[in-house]
């Protein structure tokens, strides 16, 4: 059998920040390093399955970290399962190359339901009364316990939120460890989620970004002795590879705001604030970091045009893209926006619709991902007065989604056996393939 395959996806690492790791280093010290360019959305959920398919959006379906989805006029945040990647993944491949080659994928967002042999990420318990109980999302359906007896619950509250901290990576690691003593997969793919906490909240060049680099390089030098010991001796190939590189931002924009003052927008007026009225809408953008996606009712070309000719040249937006020209970016897809916004790297976008903080939905002040019709890098902040999240999105200080065009927003992609990486420049979609290399060559 080949060597076991370990894949560290690691959002906002970048090759500058691995002289502040130099235990990670000294475990890769024999191997490889090269450039890895994410593909755009350069965000979670799109790069993770263009890693895990080889693929563009425009094939396996995943547009963004949501969807919006049109007949049931419902978005979907953070909660969708595996089968939304529409593409063969590595560990169908690997079960096609030989039936007894196992995996396991601990931590990343798409992977409830999926084909791996092995699965571990969170699925907090809602209550009626709009309390959590911690719990995680496992195959076998009863390993979370046994991972809570040793190692207590997932501390969800890590995770995300003003409170996140190297505490949910570490619980992330440690519980790998215990797979890996466990199970011994083949192919390992985890989830590190630590340095886009800091890199967001107060910039990747921020002394607090710094000390997360020195906070997680403790913990991957403890992942890596762990494995070491549960594969009894044999050394996994260890690949460490960027999701995306994050950049200063000091520039916001707003675009359901902008489509709400040109009348596309409609609201519906609540107790507990405004909230978008998605069947009576004509234009709606579901945001997401750095781009969004612009629905518009039964894609109307004459309000495609309107949405082209607001933002075309406003700044902060880098590329108005609609129809056939979303295909540039591999968008092209029944799931996508009929307009796509991309922002200039120093910018990013906001999902805010409201025009008087007043009016502003109670969620609007909570962590609270799924209701949140996009993403909100806020919930990193606490406004001490209300100990809420805080309604200034200038407070953000990192960001990232926009395509790859400048060498601040490059990533980097390791191994630990010298040549593994024959190539100088990969693509996020290249994992795919050399990851599937290393089980091809042990047959």
């Amino acid at each position: 059998m080949p060597r076991p395959v370990v894949l560290l996806s690691v959002p906002a690492l970048r090759a500058s920040d691995l002289q502040q790791m130099p235990k990670l280093l000294s475990h890769l010290k024999k191997g490889d390093r090269a450039i890895l360019e994410p593909s755009f959305p350069c965000v979670t959920w799109p790069v993770e399955a263009h890693m895990l398919t080889g693929k563009l959006a425009e094939s396996h379906g995943v547009i963004g970290n949501g969807f919006f989805w049109r007949e049931e006029q419902q978005v979907e945040m953070w909660t969708a399962w595996n089968e939304k990647i529409t593409a063969p993944q590595i560990w169908d491949r690997l079960r096609d190359l030989n039936p007894k080659l196992t995996s396991a994928v601990w931590f990343p967002m798409l992977s409830k339901g999926c084909g791996a042999d092995y699965i571990c990420m969170p699925a907090p318990i809602h209550n009626p009364d709009g309390t959590e109980d911690l719990w995680c999302y496992t195959k076998p359906v009863e390993y979370y316990g046994e991972l809570r007896a040793r190692l207590g619950d997932f501390p969800l509250q890590h995770f995300w939120g003003p409170l996140a901290n190297i505490k949910a990576t570490q619980w992330i690691t440690d519980s790998a460890v215990v797979a890996a003593e466990n199970f011994r997969p083949d192919f390992f793919y985890l989830y590190i989620p630590h340095l886009d906490y800091a890199a967001q909240k107060e910039g990747p060049n921020s002394n607090s970004a710094m000390m997360a680099l020195t906070e997680l390089d403790e913990v991957l030098d403890r992942l890596v002795a762990g494995f070491q010991k549960a594969y009894g001796g044999v050394e996994p190939l260890w690949l460490v590879a960027s999701e995306y590189a994050i950049v200063p931002v000091d520039h916001v924009v707003y675009p359901n705001r902008v489509l709400r003052k040109a009348g596309l927008l409609e609201v519906d007026e609540r107790e507990d604030g405004e909230l978008i009225a998605l069947e009576r809408s004509k234009a709606w953008a579901l945001c997401d970091h750095q781009f969004s996606h612009v629905f518009v009712r039964d894609a109307d070309l004459k309000v495609v045009q309107r949405i082209v000719e607001a933002f075309t040249g406003m700044p902060g937006i880098d590329e108005v893209l609609f129809g056939e020209q979303r295909a540039k970016y591999g968008m092209n897809h029944e799931r996508s926006g009929e307009v796509i916004l991309i922002s200039s790297p120093n910018s990013w976008q906001a999902y805010y619709w409201w025009l008087d903080d007043a009016y502003a939905p109670s969620f609007a002040r909570k962590v609270d991902i799924h209701r949140k019709p996009g993403y909100d890098p806020v919930e990193l902040h606490l406004d001490r007065a209300t100990r809420g999240t805080p309604l200034d999105a200038t407070l953000v200080r990192g960001s990232h989604g926009a395509p790859a065009k400048q060498k601040e927003q490059l990533g980097v992609l390791l191994s630990s056996q010298t040549g593994t990486l024959a190539q100088e420049h990969y693509q996020d979609t290249d994992v795919f393939g050399l990851v599937l290399q290393q089980f091809e060559a042990g047959q």
